[in-house]
């Protein structure tokens, strides 16, 4: 008896239709689980902008209310009532005073005074701006960092003529 061959050619069509399925299949199959994926995500992103669009709609009803107005002018504006008499408490140790083993951060605009900065008024803030600009401004240009002019030979940029 002759050795029976080990695929047959009905197995072999069979092999070569399941792997053109999966073959087929494979990339709507990839599509759908990253649309659902996509779906998830913009999901989630709506449901927090509608948190933020409620948190916004309570603000906007507390500053509806005339005590909470008077309230934020008082805090953040230092503002006061006819009559009284505005005090501004500044810690006499600063914020030294506390031990600690590492340095305290330095502010961000480069200043050394960070803790005095805070307890000054808004106003006095924008006041020394306008004057650190108008020093800046005053302040000559040292030959080294002014800027060359542009060489009008071999310049590849467009220039309107």
């Amino acid at each position: 008896m002759a050795a029976r061959p080990r695929f047959t050619s009905r197995a072999t069509v069979l092999v070569l239709v399941l792997c053109s399925l999966v073959a087929i299949l494979a990339y709507p199959t990839r599509q759908f689980i990253s649309q659902r994926a996509e779906i998830s995500a913009q999901r989630a992103k709506a449901e927090h902008a509608r948190q933020q669009v409620e948190q916004l709609r309570r603000d906007k009803a507390r500053w509806q209310d005339p005590e909470y107005v008077k309230a934020q002018a008082r805090a953040r504006l230092h503002y006061a009532m006819p009559g009284e008499t505005p005090y501004i408490a500044v810690d006499p140790a600063g914020a030294g005073a506390a031990p600690s083993s590492a340095p305290p951060p330095a502010p961000s605009d480069g200043t050394a005074g960070g803790a005095v900065k805070a307890a000054k008024p808004w106003y006095s803030s924008v006041w020394d701006s306008v004057d650190a600009a108008d020093t800046a401004a005053l302040a000559p240009i040292a030959p080294s960092t002014r800027p060359l002019p542009p060489s009008p030979v071999g310049d590849p940029s467009p220039h309107d003529h």
